[in-house]
């Protein structure tokens, strides 16, 4: 995502015509630095906060699944109104009449219970495994809080930096159309004078018309950048900002070195989740094992019934009595058909994924690391070389333009140098944009973006 934001911007320098002057901004203008900037986003970013609710919800996992293990309690009451009522036959010598079997209703007309059942969880291994996962799972959350805000911090330094970048080349082109405006006056007083051609002063004014453009792009650009690094940090787009600090401050807040790797992705967030998930799993396929194991309850209950004809109150023949047992209840598997052994199975060939997935992520930080330090030694390179080339442009422009002041180059020698000059300097700008994203790559290697913050 920030390469495409980044490409955007790059594009928007050359491509989208925009304002010829920064548009004029409501409401009061926040001044940032890289820290206020980090600070901000940590408070207000919404996956921050996402991640912030998922860790606080994995804290009620936890009590749901230790509440397993506690007195479970229910009070419970029923009323039946018996619409027919069951027909048994009884033997003949019980019909008084002497005609065969005697044919009694049983029941009566209405039948209410109620009563408090209690049970409690006495031993069962999937109960203890299930805690130990849900409090694992507890640890998961906080350590992806942990990765979200190192992506954050990553998404907002690269943002940060992009927009600071495109401040200063702003400063660059409005000084090159300084010069322009100022030489296109020259121009304009000699051709008054018949002192030079019309041609010359028209070559001028293309080369400030095309400047112009160009900070019209640049302009699109700068927006596209500030409301990237706004959704970043969790700001309103309406929000005036203005970045304090330059390109060239310190980032870094160690030497770059290449560490001890494995060593090294233990600190990272991301190895932390993998390992996190492979604990997980593990207690799963424990879990499954543990239902070949016993489990033991022990109950009671205490009802009251009563079973009446006609009418509840003022019934003589309304029946009322108690009755309460206690009781202990174990149960014991035997065979399912082999379910739970594919089901650990399954466990450990999703283990063994997971082992490969930590092996490659320790492969990756090592790249990462590895390129991160050899694209800051090469911008470090880059960025000397690029600062003799714009001190070498701007000694020639300045030559240039004396000479052409004397009479003694041609206009066409000043533009070439001012075109040499300009570019130069936005090389220049571009390298050190490059060396600040390689920073920012390179405490993402070692785990320590969150520095940044502090």
């Amino acid at each position: 995502m920030i390469k495409k934001y980044f490409l955007i911007g790059l594009m928007g320098l050359f491509l989208k015509p925009a304002f010829a002057q920064e548009p004029a901004t409501s409401g009061q203008v926040q001044e940032l630095t890289l820290q206020e900037s980090l600070n901000y986003a940590l408070e207000n970013n919404e996956n921050i906060q996402k991640a912030s609710l998922d860790e606080i919800g994995s804290q009620y996992q936890v009590k749901e699944a230790r509440s397993a293990g506690l007195p479970q309690v229910d009070i419970k009451g029923q009323g039946v109104r018996t619409i027919e009522k069951a027909r048994i036959a009884l033997p003949a010598e019980f019909n008084q009449e002497g005609t065969g079997p005697l044919i009694a209703q049983m029941g009566t007309d209405y039948n209410m219970q109620a009563g408090l059942s209690v049970s409690q969880l006495l031993f069962s291994k999937s109960y203890f495994v299930g805690l130990k996962a849900a409090q694992s799972a507890e640890d998961l959350y906080r350590i992806r809080k942990e990765m979200t805000t190192e992506e954050v911090i990553y998404n907002v330094g690269s943002a940060y930096y992009q927009v600071l970048q495109t401040q200063e080349q702003f400063n660059n082109i409005n000084a090159n159309l300084e010069k322009l405006t100022q030489l296109e006056r020259i121009l304009q007083l000699q051709y008054e004078n018949d002192l030079v051609k019309k041609v010359d002063v028209n070559r001028i004014k293309v080369n400030k018309i095309n400047l112009e453009n160009q900070k019209k792009s640049l302009m699109t650009a700068y927006e596209q950048q500030q409301n990237v690094l706004k959704f970043f940090m969790g700001m309103p787009l309406e929000q005036p900002i203005k970045l304090s600090g330059s390109a060239e401050d310190a980032l870094l807040l160690q030497q770059p070195t290449l560490a001890n790797t494995e060593n090294l992705a233990q600190n990272r967030a991301q190895y932390q989740v993998l390992n996190k998930q492979k604990e997980l799993k593990s207690l799963e396929m424990e879990n499954v094992k543990a239902g070949y194991y016993p489990t033991l309850s022990a109950f009671g209950s205490y009802n009251y019934q009563t079973q009446y004809d006609g009418q509840l109150f003022g019934n003589p023949t309304t029946m009322w009595f108690p009755n309460s047992q206690v009781g202990l209840q174990l149960n014991i598997p035997v065979f399912d058909g082999l379910r739970k052994k594919a089901q650990v199975q399954q466990r450990e060939v999703e283990l063994q994924k997971i082992d490969l997935d930590i092996k490659q992520y320790n492969k990756n930080t090592q790249v990462e690391l590895t390129n991160a330090i050899a694209q800051l030694q090469n911008s470090q390179s880059s960025i000397v070389a690029q600062e003799e080339n714009v001190k070498l442009a701007q000694e020639v422009y300045d030559t240039t333009n004396q000479l052409y002041k004397e009479g003694l180059s041609p206009l066409t020698d000043l533009l070439n140098a001012e075109t040499s000059l300009r570019e130069a300097q936005t090389n220049l700008n571009n390298e050190r944009l490059k060396y600040k994203l390689a920073e920012l790559n390179y405490l993402q290697a070692t785990g320590d973006l969150e520095t940044l913050t502090k």
